[in-house]
Parts: C-alpha cells; structure tokens; sequence
C-alpha cells in the first residue's frame, strides 16, 4: 500500500495514477480516505487539548484536597471531560480502522517511465528475439501432446475439471527437466532456493497486495487459507515484520511450485489445451532491494527470464505494460511472450515486476544499517518478482516450436542431461 504521508502530501498524484491504471473504483475510495484523515487528525488535535485540559483539572484536585479544600466542582467536570474523551477515543478508533481498510483499495504508483494507455494494446515492445517459426504443417501442442500420449486433457477435466491438465511419460519428464533447469539455473544466479508452503493465511495475502484486490481469483479452503497463486505469496512474506540490514541486500530467492488461479478461462481468449490453467507450474524469482538498486535489479531479473529462453530455442519478444494493463500493485512492469508457430500468436510465459514500496508498506519490512540492532532511522525496502518460467505455455511453445516431420520433439540442449535424450518420443 501506499504510505499515508504520500496521499496527504501528493493526492493529485495518486487520482492520476488510479485514472492511469483505469481503476476508478478507488477514486472514491480515495475521496473517502482523505476525508476521513482529515476528521481523524483534527479529532487527535481536540483529543490532546481535552486530555491537557483533563490533567491539569486532575493535577488542581490533587492540589485542593492536600490542601483540605473541596474539590467537587473540579470533579464533576473531570468526569465530563473523561466521558467527551472517551467518545473521541472511540471515534478515533473508528476512524483508524477505516483509513487503514481504504488504504488497501488504492494502487500504487505507476513509475515515470511506464507509458499511459488504457488496454494491451498500448503496450510497448521493448525487443524481440530469435526467428519465428512459420505454422504451416506444424500441429497446435494440444493435437501434438494427445497423439504422442504426453498429455491427457480428458483425463483431468474426469479427475477434477477443465484447466486441471495430466502429463504423462516424457510430457511428465520435461516438466521434471523444467523444473530442475530452471532452479538450477537460478541458483547459479545467485539465488537462495526455497520450497515455501502451498497455502497462506489471509495476512499474507494482504501484505502481498493478492487480498483485497484478488479474492475472486484465488481458492480459499478450510480455516481461511488460500491456494497460493503463485509462490511470490509466501516468498515475499518471509521477512514480514522484520528490520533488515541494509548490508544484507538484496535478497534473492527462487522457488517452485504448482499456482492455482480461479480466473483462468476467462475474458474471453483462446482456452485450448495449456494456454489458461486453474493448475500450473512457476518457478518463481523474489527479490528485496534497496530502494536505489531496485530498479537495476528488475532490469537484470528479466534478463536472466530472457536468457533461458534464448536457451530453449524459443523466439520472444519482451513488452513494457502500459499503465492500463500493469495491475494493482505494481509500480512498472515487463512482461515476455514466447511465439506459438502451432497457434500463430504470441503467449505469456513471465512477468517481472518492481512493487517498489507499496508491498513493503503492507509486510511491514524495513531496513537499515545494522538491521534490528543497528542505529538511524529506518525505511522501507522495494520488493520484486518475475517468472522464470511458468510451464504451461512455455511447454506449448516447445513442443510447437521444436516438433519434427515425423511428431517427435527435438529437446533443447540444456534439457537433455535431465532428459537423457535429444528427442521427446
């Protein structure tokens, strides 16, 4: 979220940047914020004259009875005063809440360098890679997977339903050699694999900006936990709460895990086969920077996405998200499209994204030198993540992309010592 101080000091900022992101839903909610930030500090104002008023009334009573006086008079208005405090504590309290539940409805800032736009049209292409493979004669990776048995689509929407697909044999396999590249590619980066758990508390999911903006998105199960959509929930929030040392950063970490995500299938677009799942693979990449080094860190995040992309033989393009297409909480955004010849279209496969402050806000995440033990004043920390890489479509380009005459698929050089051999059979 948003720090107050920014709203207080830079509304016309924060109304342009909810117009900008097309989210004018909080636009009242803003409204409603300021206004009741207002009353609250003009409360607070009249809260410590009525509490200095009270004192110094308690401090003559005290004074009266040592000296043998009555001090009824005093008294009853002592209790008058303690009554009108009370009230204004309480409304306080009520005004407190609210402010802190709107904060959670206003996005955040879109970086100077994000352009405006209103839709994915508007995006920017940044830069493109590798030749695309012309489609003709080429089979869509649906047709491809369930004729070689890689893939039973059927079998999922029997088991639990559509979106849900099954990999089998050497279609299991490459999800294995996927994993594995991936991680191990991004250790060797420098980055600290963890395998977090696979659901959060609904605090987690608040501090990452998922609730209360994507409740309709995720699966809550029992006792108020949530299917995490991708693992950057609970990556993010290991250090909630915490005081880093600004010698200690970053810290970058990279985990694997299945996401599962109600919206898929819907807005609309192409649904076949692996292009929207409820159920999906991400390897994922977090990291907490320091302010001035975030933007540095986003930049070598998504080239490092690029880079294994480059070594899976796959053609892509790299997008800058308008402000329009970039989401509720990030602050600039690039996202990577892989080329589908079977389907002659491009698909997602990452997303890299800078949330500056506005998820640090929520987590409560701060550093300074030292750390917890350290002197000065502390500040909030920026916090990012990526892709590297989400399987399903990464998976449909492949199979796509390198399918021979003959329906076999030809396995990219960096995945044959996981796969054991140079062909998908």
């Amino acid at each position: 979220m948003l720090e107050l101080r920014t709203l207080r000091e830079r509304p016309d900022d924060v109304r342009a940047a909810i117009r900008a992101k097309q989210l004018f839903d909080a636009e009242p909610r803003l409204d409603e914020l300021l206004s009741a930030d207002a009353e609250r500090r003009s409360l607070r104002r009249e809260l410590e004259g009525l509490q200095a008023e009270r004192n110094a009334r308690s401090r003559e009573i005290g004074e009266r009875k040592r000296r043998g006086e009555d001090a009824a008079d005093l008294m009853a208005g002592v209790a008058d005063l303690a009554a009108e405090v009370k009230r204004g504590e309480e409304r306080d309290r009520e005004l407190a809440a609210r402010v802190d539940a709107l904060l959670l409805e206003i996005p955040n800032l879109p970086h100077p360098s994000v352009p405006y736009g209103e839709g994915p049209e508007q995006n920017v292409v940044v830069a493109e890679h590798g030749e695309r493979r012309g489609g003709e004669g080429l089979r869509p990776h649906w047709e491809l997977a369930e004729a070689r048995g890689w893939i039973d689509f059927a079998a999922g929407t029997a088991v639990t339903g559509a979106g849900f697909p099954v990999f089998l044999g050497d279609g299991a396999r490459l999800v294995r050699a996927l994993t594995s590249f991936f991680l191990d590619r991004l250790v060797e980066e420098g980055f600290t694999e963890v395998a977090p758990p696979l659901l959060v508390n609904a605090e987690s999911a608040t501090a990452t900006g998922q609730l209360p903006d994507k409740e309709g998105q995720m699966y809550q199960v029992a006792d108020g936990f949530y299917l995490i959509p991708t693992s950057e929930v609970p990556v993010t929030n290991l250090h909630r709460g915490q005081i880093l040392d600004e010698a200690a950063l970053p810290l970058r970490y990279c985990a694997f895990t299945p996401c599962f995500r109600r919206e898929a299938g819907s807005y609309g677009k192409d649904v076949r086969g692996l292009n929207r799942l409820h159920q999906f693979d991400k390897v994922e990449m977090v990291v907490l920077a320091l302010p001035e080094e975030s933007y540095d860190a986003l930049e070598a995040m998504t080239a490092i996405a690029e880079r294994m992309l480059v070594d899976l033989g796959l053609a892509f393009r790299r997008l800058l998200m308008c402000s329009g297409d970039m989401g509720f909480t990030q602050a600039k955004k690039y996202d990577l499209e892989v080329w589908s010849p079977g389907q002659a279209r491009w698909l997602e496969v990452s997303s890299v994204s800078n949330m500056e402050a506005f998820q640090a806000a929520r987590l409560e995440t701060r550093c300074r030198p030292g750390g917890s033990q350290g002197q000065g004043k502390t500040r909030l920390v920026h916090t990012l993540n990526g892709s590297a890489l989400a399987f399903p479509r990464t998976i449909a380009a492949l199979l796509e992309t390198h399918q021979t005459e003959g329906g076999e698929v030809v396995v990219p050089t960096v995945l044959r010592p996981y796969l054991g051999r140079d062909r998908l059979r």
